[in-house]
């Protein structure tokens, strides 16, 4: 498998993934899916320039990356893929894409009408209700913010609130 994360993180790239994962990891590519961000190079090249020169950064739609998907996890090469919410990783593991594959819960923070699981988990009840509905299309949903924290699954975190 070349996906080495599938993450939902509503910083998208910045240091806990670059640093912090990608130390672990070692990526290639990190792919942001994310429909508006898709169709903005500006917003594109702002979250693109920290990256190590070697770190490739792609970002697509919901639609190109289910199309992309069979391909990235044939691929050689190290893959992050990140989501800003869990609806659009939902949307991405519709029809069973993500069969298997654990999807890491990894920055939602706080804001209106979320109420806190963990320190950097903040959920509302739609975001609970999609949690649910990605692991019924099969994903392992799981939460930790770096590679060396304890691994918090989805029982847990539908079970606090």
């Amino acid at each position: 498998m070349a996906i080495v994360l599938l993450r939902v993180d509503e910083r998208l790239i910045h240091g806990q993934v670059v640093v912090g994962w990608g130390s672990s990891l070692h990526p290639d590519r990190i792919v942001v899916v994310d429909d508006e961000l898709a169709g903005s190079t500006w917003e594109q090249e702002l979250y693109t320039v920290g990256l190590p020169a070697q770190l490739e950064a792609q970002f697509a739609t919901v639609e190109e990356a289910r199309r992309a998907l069979p391909g990235w996890l044939a691929d050689p090469a190290r893959v992050i893929v990140l989501t800003r919410d869990v609806r659009t990783m939902r949307r991405l593991a519709e029809h069973a894409l993500l069969r298997g594959h654990e999807v890491n819960i990894g920055g939602l923070h706080y804001a209106p009408g979320r109420h806190a699981i963990l320190p950097y988990v903040y959920l509302s009840d739609e975001e609970r209700t999609e949690m649910r509905r990605l692991a019924d299309e099969g994903a392992v949903v799981t939460a930790r913010d770096l590679p060396g924290s304890r691994r918090v699954d989805l029982g847990q975190l539908l079970g606090r609130h």
